[in-house]
């Protein structure tokens, strides 16, 4: 009798196509040579990787100009710039930012549009998002392929099938968002939807801050605080795919009431509101309100820099929290949280000292992203990549009526 656990020839090639355009998604460019070293296959077994990659139209190799060495060429396998590509989506209270994103991270266009007068309903999200996607489109090489959509929301996402379960900030409850925009979009592309934080830490551990730490927490701070984690090189999720909300971890039950539903949790002592609120700020929010109690305290005013003051004591002490409970290499800091750091950087680690266990404490850095506010951009893109970087050939083919959708 077979054994089940026999893996046929054709299995073992499409895994080794999915290694090999991982490590030119991931790194860019790459010599033939360097990808022998990297994967551990010989030489003839890389060169039929790559040209089946070439033919796929995911990747192309060239003999860079000016060698002027004797002997065999050394030729270069990158990203093909004319192949597919994501729609990477990050939908916030105040905007929705939608982009064209190829293999290797490379933003082709970028659109965003502005929200300011209140949350979005998931339909006008959707909306808007399709809308997006054929201007995109249309500023594509004719032979690019749209291969599918990745979503960063900021809230609870079930991993299984993209369910918003409750986005407190964007008044969202139960929203089935990849179905809504997979029709939105005509029906037949591949959507993903994730949590903003969690695919900030994705992102950052792919190509920001992280690359080559295994143990990292992202905490991203705008309206809302969430957090994304990297245990031994790998992104926890918990059951459901709701692990790292770190903004709704409570700090005073006698505190600010939260969007959730609770109170005093720690978004409600360092996310915009609470800045804006100590700086006594009234009928504005966002970015631009957060920049501007940002300017004045760099310019001296007392009150605003009291107000950055106060979010740093609190953010040192949730970081705090996180390096007893996580025992990082680094924590990345990024959203409005990132200038907190910038100008109060002495206040942040000191609560981190004081607090934090030493064993655990040693050698963490306090870092903001590498990838600057496009973090959970960039991590939209790679969720929708996952699929095609597992499987290259059957990914491709499964995409062609995907393309034609939201064309």
């Amino acid at each position: 009798m077979a054994s089940s656990s026999v893996v046929r020839p054709e299995e073992i090639r499409r895994h080794n196509l999915g290694l090999l355009l991982r490590q030119i998604h991931r790194h860019g460019e790459l010599t033939r040579a360097e990808l022998t070293t990297l994967l551990g296959l010989n030489r003839s077994t890389i060169g039929g990787l790559v040209t089946d990659l070439v033919n796929l139209g995911v990747v192309t190799e060239y003999v860079p100009a000016g060698r002027d060495r004797a002997g065999r060429p050394s030729y270069v396998v990158a990203p093909r710039e004319e192949g597919p590509y994501v729609l990477a989506v990050e939908v916030e209270v105040e905007r929705i930012v939608s982009a064209a994103v190829g293999l290797g991270g490379r933003v082709h266009a970028r659109r965003e549009t502005n929200t300011q007068d209140g949350p979005t309903t998931p339909a006008a999200a959707a909306a808007q998002v399709s809308r997006d996607a054929r201007w995109l489109a249309a500023r594509m090489p004719p032979s690019a392929v749209l291969f599918g959509a990745g979503v960063s929301v900021p809230g609870t996402v079930r991993r299984a099938d993209g369910l918003v379960v409750h986005a407190p900030n964007l008044e969202w409850r139960e929203v089935p968002f990849s179905e809504l925009l997979r029709k939105s979009l005509g029906g037949e592309l591949d959507v993903q939807v994730g949590n903003d934080a969690n695919l900030g830490a994705l992102a950052e551990h792919q190509r920001g801050a992280a690359r080559g730490l295994d143990n990292v927490i992202f905490i991203n701070g705008s309206v809302g605080v969430g957090g994304g984690v990297i245990v031994d090189g790998s992104e926890l999720h918990g059951v459901g795919g709701y692990a790292g909300e770190i903004g709704h971890i409570m700090l005073n039950p006698e505190g600010p009431p939260c969007h959730c539903g609770s109170t005093g949790c720690i978004e409600t002592y360092i996310g915009e509101h609470a800045l804006l609120r100590q700086a006594g700020v009234t009928g504005a929010f966002g970015p631009l309100a957060a920049a501007a109690v940002f300017a004045d305290a760099e310019r001296g005013d007392a009150r605003a820099a009291g107000a950055v003051a106060h979010v740093a004591l609190w953010l040192g002490r949730t970081l705090a929290t996180l390096v007893n409970v996580f025992n990082p290499e680094a924590l990345i800091v990024g959203g409005t949280l990132a200038d907190v750091v910038r100008l109060e950087r002495a206040i942040v680690e000191g609560e981190v000292d004081r607090r934090a266990m030493a064993a655990a404490r040693a050698g963490v850095r306090i870092l903001t992203p590498g990838l600057g506010q496009e973090s959970s951009l960039i991590g939209a893109s790679e969720l929708a990549f996952q699929a095609l970087l597992a499987a290259p050939d059957a990914g491709l083919t499964m995409s062609s009526t995907g393309g034609a959708a939201a064309n």
